[in-house]
């Protein structure tokens, strides 16, 4: 399937807010986590004032439906501070016209370092309205050109939604696992594992983006 492409950002759409975030990054060398301009959104790292927004997302029954349980205000908290934060190993994804955290996005090191796993989840009020795509695309983008990425991956028990976007984004079905999980009702789920190498994303933007 070939991947949507999105035009390039216009220098003037890039948000005072994502524009200090940007220089904070770059003085703080101890941060391993990016920040992203999008054409909708800043991508950065968290902080403790994202707690209300994130709750929003993780404590929403509906949003957590094919993940957990939904989070408590206090789990959110915790989440934050030490995955989030302490961990730096997710991004939050701030909507530009607002400053509305409208998406978490995860990005940690899975075993070596320049193998990732990627997840995602938006608030319910945007779904359907391309976010998730552009977010991870671009997280994407940044991965295999400035970070240190060699694959990416990503997995889920939705076949239709989650699964119809990692391939969306040009991520490959690598495997199956058969009745592997179990659902929030208690229902066996199969679970469905994406991946994608540097090689892949040069081939599907081959002579789009050029890559040291």
């Amino acid at each position: 399937m070939e991947p949507e492409r999105l035009p390039a950002i216009p220098q003037q759409a890039e948000s005072k807010k994502c524009r200090i975030w940007e220089k904070i990054a770059t003085g703080h060398p101890a941060s391993i986590l990016p920040v992203i301009s999008t054409q909708r959104m800043c991508l950065r790292p968290f902080v403790m004032e994202d707690l209300s927004g994130l709750q929003e997302i993780l404590g929403d029954k509906e949003t957590m439906e094919q993940l957990e349980p939904p989070y408590t205000l206090q789990q959110t908290e915790a989440f934050l501070q030490k995955f989030c934060i302490q961990g730096q190993k997710a991004l939050a994804a701030v909507r530009r016209t607002d400053e509305t955290l409208i998406g978490y996005l995860l990005y940690k090191s899975w075993g070596d370092p320049q193998l990732y796993e990627l997840a995602w989840i938006f608030r319910k009020n945007c779904w359907r309205q391309g976010y998730g795509f552009e977010a991870v695309s671009r997280l994407i983008a940044w991965a295999f050109t400035e970070g240190d990425a060699k694959k990416l991956f990503a997995e889920t028990i939705d076949p239709l939604r989650s699964a119809r976007l990692m391939e969306k984004l040009g991520m490959v079905r690598e495997g199956l696992q058969r009745q592997h999980v179990r659902d929030q009702q208690g229902q066996w789920k199969d679970l469905y594992l994406y991946g994608m190498t540097k090689e892949d994303w040069i081939a599907q933007n081959e002579g789009e983006r050029t890559i040291s």
